[in-house]
């Protein structure tokens, strides 16, 4: 199955993902902005935009690496990945349930305050216009489609480590380590 982690830039999906991994038994995190990383480094380059999902090759990657992936190593992937544009998730989610994978779709949310705290402070990655441009459309995405379609955890005020557990308790409560009580 997949445990995927959805919310904006600073809302903590990569900490969380390396948390949630260490509290599923048979899980390992698989980063889809690899595979935007992959098409990026194509020479000569692909058309330009702004976001590496906006090229059709990126989605259908993300379900068939995946699939390759669960197939090849088993258990459960955690994927920390920001897919704000509704047409985009319906296209993996429906792709990985063709496939017969379940998924638990969690949206990490926190108020645009702190997200934008988040990232103007970053240790890691630094200030960045670019992930700061995501704040309108993911509160949108939010607003419309997003928050109904996923299980929504506030990050505002709760450490990761809590976070991470309860999506791991809420995975495992539902019998979900190995198949799912909601295929989306």
């Amino acid at each position: 199955m997949i445990v995927w982690l959805n919310g904006t830039h600073g809302a903590g999906k990569t900490t969380t993902a390396a948390l949630v991994q260490s509290l599923l038994p048979d899980s390992r995190v698989l980063d889809a902005e690899q595979v935007g990383g992959v098409l990026m480094s194509i020479t000569p380059g692909l058309p330009e935009t702004d976001n590496f999902q906006h090229w059709p090759p990126w989605r259908p990657l993300v379900v068939e690496t995946a699939r390759q992936v669960l197939h090849y190593a088993g258990g459960t992937l955690v994927m920390p990945m920001t897919v704000l544009v509704e047409e985009y998730w319906r296209e993996i989610s429906s792709g990985l349930a063709g496939y017969g994978i379940p998924i638990r779709h969690f949206v990490l949310h926190a108020e645009t305050p702190v997200l934008h705290d988040r990232i103007m402070n970053d240790e890691v990655m630094g200030p960045s216009r670019f992930r700061l441009a995501y704040l309108k459309p993911y509160e949108d995405a939010a607003r419309t489609w997003l928050h109904r379609d996923a299980e929504v955890i506030d990050t505002t005020a709760v450490s990761p480590q809590r976070v991470a557990q309860q999506i791991a308790d809420s995975v495992l409560r539902a019998g979900c380590a190995n198949a799912s009580d909601r295929v989306i």
